[in-house]
């Protein structure tokens, strides 16, 4: 029975009828709330008022915490890169991270990660990834202008100190948007060890950033590589992520530059090797407008001018503003010079080649097309003036040749020369083009330059406009092919079927190519269309015959009819080629006389009404203005376009249309005014934003970027380029890619120095408490320095106290002499930036308060001096001041001894010179010390000593080192410190003080009682030698019996006290027992009287009854 088990019956759905058309009709709409509300109305109603209260509050602070005060969005349509920031310690993995990134957004390998390689990640987005050394310069400068920040963190070893470090700088400077990736995860050969130590570092991580902060997981590498599949879901969460503009950021103009250039003289440079450089800067723009000429600091420079900016076209556009002949897919999706990545460079002062002889030789057959002027270029064996120099000129035919030798030198012209460079960052030698003419007036030719390499492009495109057009559709077949290849390599799917009419097509091509010419088998010659035209057409290679008939004779004599040509097919995809034949057809521009619809309207005004006899449709004329209204109505199906640009709208339509738009006006105004119930304060101030970033956006759009520059400076995306004059020449020859960049934008007053008041905070990780007057190096808006700050405290009397040591635990305030900043600025501060340290550098952080030297600090002084002249409550004090001009300065102070005794300063004294008169509380003592308590003011000093990390060699840029505290100083020169002798401890000696006799008055003696009159209590003088009695000697015998008396009396007492003790436990026995009796006695006589008591009562009830029934009758 049990291997027979009847199966049951499935049931079978229905797929049609009323039941199953309910189901699908439900399965599509869903169950949604409505409905339950409708079936169960008490399941949905409020069960308890105060519940719904609390969940609706709830929902309400939630609502609100995600809320952020709105600003107007000023960001540009065409957005800079986002600034991708790669921090972590060594060794853990950076730079695999960056180029497994550019990987999966480019489909390139990078090989080392020099500077900022900008990608495009998106059709919308770009992204600049700059990897951060374990320098705490380079951590303090990345952090003022990173957009995110991917947090590097070795699972197999923990956090690191330089994680923490870097979470407090981005604190400081604004909180960029930060993502942690952890990484060595293929470590951990248990499971459970593995998820309680991603669980741990997940909860420490979201400490320091903010609760639900997103941490990544690299499991494993494969090849030296990160998975696949993790890297596209990180680069998927960077693509989509949004960004909160930072205060810093979007008030300041910043650039990362990305390239540079040196623009001296190299003759300058080879006479005077230390003199200052011209350099050029390239870099998008970032943060807000940047003015022509302003001033610009480089964190680990200094301060410069800004000698000139232009905007160049972007080396790395979005897909959207590319135009169709640009370069391929590989190279314009990634730039990055400093990594020797980047096609050709156009610049104002030089065109820059950048194309590895390897790379040509590998592909040349598919790069050949699109880079035909530069493999000319790179061919090109004798240079512009060699060729010039050797070439000849003849003016008419038959006339003597000229060469440049005869030519006057007052109408020659130097054209541009090339110099061969060897540039160090590269390896590689690069071909620069110097305009010599150009040289002095570089700044001011910026424009005109940049118009010409633009008209030269353009110029060369409208003359091989005819060739790409010819090879478009090759070419895009190829690409194609290119990149169906690619995809089926990445997928490793077999896909032979598809393409077989691409693959057909360049089979014959190729078989077309291989096929004999017949034309020279016939004639035995070729001839070059190209080359006989220019023949023909030159007149003594000066001037042109234009033959436009014999030239079309002679190429289609030359044309070999029997071959395929496929350089002669047009590609009818192409905007240009349609608009070339549109003219051919009815829909094109006709001229007046030969366009069929103003033909027609003319012979309908010239004829009226006339009937098709085909078709037997009747036309009428315009008779008026309503006929020709109704005629637009009845044709307006037939011919919509036509007829809104050939009739003219009637008034009173006009009319109409405008009392129409009055009155939607009038009900969006009521509408505004009445209807918005649900729209709060935060959504009014959103429209409002809106409104005004749409009004700030629609101001310059129709003005081209020329103008536009002049009137709001460069916006923030341009690829700019800015000339900086008179930069040192160690920023040049010290240069080391690996090092940012930064030009920040200071404001007008941003670039003075002076006294700054700030709040200050030593950081509790430090392991030590800073010293007034010590040196500190700061980090204050784009700024690196060194100062000495003094701190001090605010009393409860607004008096400013200079303090030796910061606080623990608590704020304290700090001047310095610095560059004047915006209040409210954050900064932070370190002691030294030298090397890595095995503790927390971060020393301390704070906010700036103030900009003027508003706030004094006093510093406590005590001056001391000695009575020499006491008269009752008033004194003479000396040793205090030193003249009587200090005196009179001080009256009135209050002054104290140290026994406590409290006095003023009256008047000074001739005599000696700083001594005065004081009086005092009380009498005081020759003895006693009288101090005055004053406030010093203590001067800030004027030290601002900027940072130059970049300015040291390579490999040293991590040790700059500045002013050393004098611990440091004593310790490195080996000084120790000689103590003052008056602070050492010494033994305390002290005389013995005679105090006065006690005086009494004699009428007080009077009054006192007879034992306390000083008489009584005299001493008595010593006895004299005749009253004092004689000492008695014992003889041997005496003595024993003196002891036998004593041993007997003491017997006796010993028996007595014994009997004593014996009689008194007897008698307080007695007692206790006498106690006990009288108790007894008391009971007794209790009872006793109790018993009277009863007796007695019933006496008396008798008495009162015997009353009540009344005297007894006598018989």
């Amino acid at each position: 029975m049990d291997g027979k088990v009847k199966e049951q019956k499935r049931h079978q759905q229905k797929h049609s009828g009323p039941k199953a058309e309910r189901k699908k009709l439900k399965k599509q709409e869903g169950s949604t709330e409505e409905d339950g509300r409708k079936r169960n109305p008490k399941a949905f109603s409020v069960q308890s008022a105060v519940r719904m209260a609390k969940t609706f509050h709830r929902s309400q602070d939630i609502k609100t915490k995600k809320h952020h005060i709105p600003h107007v969005d000023r960001t540009p349509l065409e957005p800079p890169p986002i600034v991708i920031v790669v921090v972590g310690p060594p060794k853990v993995g950076k730079s695999t991270l960056i180029r497994c990134l550019i990987k999966n957004f480019t489909r390139q390998k990078l090989g080392d990660i020099c500077g900022p390689v900008t990608i495009v990640s998106g059709k919308k987005r770009r992204l600049t990834f700059m990897e951060c050394n374990n320098d705490i310069n380079t951590m303090i400068d990345l952090a003022k202008v990173a957009d995110l920040v991917l947090m590097l963190i070795d699972a197999s070893f923990g956090f690191e100190m330089e994680t923490f470090e870097f979470l407090n700088i981005c604190q400081v400077h604004g909180f960029p948007r930060i993502m942690g990736v952890l990484t060595h995860l293929d470590s951990f050969k248990n499971n459970k060890t593995l998820r309680k130590t991603k669980k741990n570092l997940k909860h420490r991580f979201w400490t320091e950033v903010y609760q639900g902060a997103k941490l990544f997981y690299l499991s494993g590498m494969v090849y030296g590589e990160y998975q696949i599949q993790e890297v596209k879901n990180l680069g998927r969460f960077i693509s989509v992520m949004k960004f909160r503009p930072l205060v810093w950021q979007t008030s300041h103009p910043y650039v990362l530059v990305d390239r540079m250039e040196d623009l001296t003289d190299p003759e300058r440079v080879r006479t005077e090797p230390k003199c200052d450089r011209t350099v050029s800067l390239y870099g998008y723009l970032r943060g807000t407008h940047l003015k022509n000429k302003g001033q610009v600091h480089i964190p680990g420079v200094g301060d410069f001018q800004v000698a000139d900016v232009n905007f160049l076209p972007d080396p790395c556009a979005l897909p959207e503003a590319q135009k169709k002949r640009a370069l391929n897919e590989k190279e314009r999706l990634l730039y990055a010079p400093m990594a020797g990545i980047g096609g050709v460079v156009y610049d104002k002062d030089a065109v820059y080649i950048d194309l590895p002889a390897s790379h040509v030789n590998q592909q040349q057959e598919e790069v050949r097309p699109t880079t035909e002027l530069v493999q000319s270029l790179i061919d090109t064996h004798a240079t512009l003036d060699a060729k010039m120099a050797a070439s000849k000129v003849s003016l008419f035919s038959g006339s003597a040749t000229l060469d440049s030798t005869d030519v006057g030198e007052q109408s020659r012209e130097q054209g541009p020369q090339e110099e061969c460079v060897w540039d160090p960052k590269t390896q590689r030698k690069r071909r620069k083009v110097v305009f010599t003419d150009k040289e002095e007036d570089v700044s001011g030719s910026s424009g005109d330059d940049d118009d010409d390499e633009e008209d030269d492009t353009e110029e060369s495109e409208d003359e091989s406009m005819e060739e790409d057009a010819a090879v478009a559709t090759v070419k895009k077949q190829a690409a194609s092919e290119e990149e169906k290849e690619e995809e089926e390599e990445e997928q490793g799917s077999l896909r032979w079927k598809e393409g077989l009419q691409q693959k057909a097509s360049e089979a014959f091509l190729r078989q077309q190519k291989a096929a004999p010419n017949l034309r020279k088998l016939v004639y035995g010659s070729v001839v070059e269309a190209d080359d006989s035209d220019d023949e023909d057409q030159e007149l003594g290679g000066l001037f042109r015959v234009s033959r436009p008939q014999n030239g079309k004779k002679s190429r289609a004599n030359g044309l070999d009819s029997s071959r395929f040509d496929p350089d002669t097919s047009h590609n009818w995809d192409l905007e240009e080629m349609l608009n070339s034949i549109r003219d051919c057809f009815v829909t094109g521009k006709w001229e007046e006389d030969q366009d069929a619809a103003t033909l027609l309207k003319e012979d309908e005004e010239l004829y009226g009404d006339f009937e098709d006899l085909e078709t037997g449709k009747v036309h009428k004329g315009h008779t008026g203005e309503q006929d020709h209204a109704e005629q637009n109505n009845e044709n307006d199906e037939d011919d919509e376009d036509n007829a809104e640009s050939l009739v003219k709208v009637d008034d009173d339509e006009v009319q109409k249309k405008k009392r129409l738009e009055k009155k939607q006006r009038l009900k969006e105004r009521f509408n505004a005014e009445y209807d918005d119930e649900d729209a709060t304060y935060f959504d009014d101030l959103k429209e409002e934003m809106q409104k005004q970033a749409e009004l700030n956006r629609a101001e310059f759009a129709d003005v081209d970027d020329e103008t536009r520059v002049q009137y709001e400076g460069f916006r923030p995306g341009m690829y700019v380029r800015l000339e900086i004059s008179s930069l040192p020449c160690e920023f040049v020859t010290n240069f080391d890619p690996h090092y940012p960049i930064i030009l920040g934008g200071l404001g007008s007053s941003e670039g003075n120095v002076g006294y700054l008041q700030m709040r200050l905070k030593k950081h509790r990780w430090y392991h030590r408490i800073l010293k007034t007057r010590d040196p500190l190096i700061l980090s204050l808006g784009w700024r690196r320095f060194q100062t000495i700050p003094l701190y001090h405290i605010e009393d409860h009397n607004g008096r400013h106290r200079l303090l030796k040591y910061t606080p623990q635990h608590m704020h304290c305030g700090a001047s310095i002499w610095g560059p004047v900043t915006p209040q409210g600025t954050g900064f932070l501060a370190v002691q030294s930036v030298a090397g890595t340290k095995a503790n927390f550098r971060i020393a301390a952080t704070g906010v700036v308060l103030d900009l003027d030297k508003s706030v004094t600090i006093v510093k406590k002084l005590k001056l001391i001096g000695y009575p020499y002249k006491i008269f009752k409550n008033t004194s003479f004090v000396k040793g205090m001041f030193n003249s009587v001009l200090e005196v009179a300065k001080f009256e009135g102070a209050s002054v104290r001894t140290v026994s406590g005794v409290r006095g003023q300063i009256k008047k000074a004294l001739s005599t000696p010179p700083g001594a005065y008169r004081a009086t005092f509380e009380d009498r005081l003592l020759m003895s006693d010390v009288v101090f005055l308590r004053s406030w010093y003011p203590v001067s800030v000093p004027q030290l601002y000593n900027p940072v130059t990390s970049l300015l040291l060699p390579a490999g040293q840029k991590d040790s700059w080192a500045g002013m050393r505290t004098l611990g440091q100083l004593k310790h490195d020169l080996g000084i120790r410190n000689k103590p003052n002798t008056d602070s050492l401890y010494k033994p305390v000696v002290r005389a013995p003080r005679h105090f006065n006799r006690l005086h009494i008055p004699k009428e007080l003696q009077k009054a006192l009682p007879f034992k306390s009159k000083p008489k009584q209590q005299q001493a008595k003088g010593k006895t004299p030698r005749d009253l004092q009695r004689p000492s008695v000697i014992r003889e041997p015998h005496e003595k024993k019996v003196a002891a036998l008396l004593l041993a007997l009396s003491t017997v006796h007492n010993h028996k007595r006290k014994k009997a004593h003790t014996a009689q008194h436990a007897k008698h307080k026995e007695f007692l206790q027992q006498k106690e006990k009796l009288e108790e007894a006695k008391l009971k007794r006589q209790k009872e006793a009287r109790k018993k009277l008591y009863r007796i007695q009562g019933q006496v008396d009830k008798k008495k009162s009854r015997s009353s009540l029934k009344g005297a007894p009758q006598d018989d």
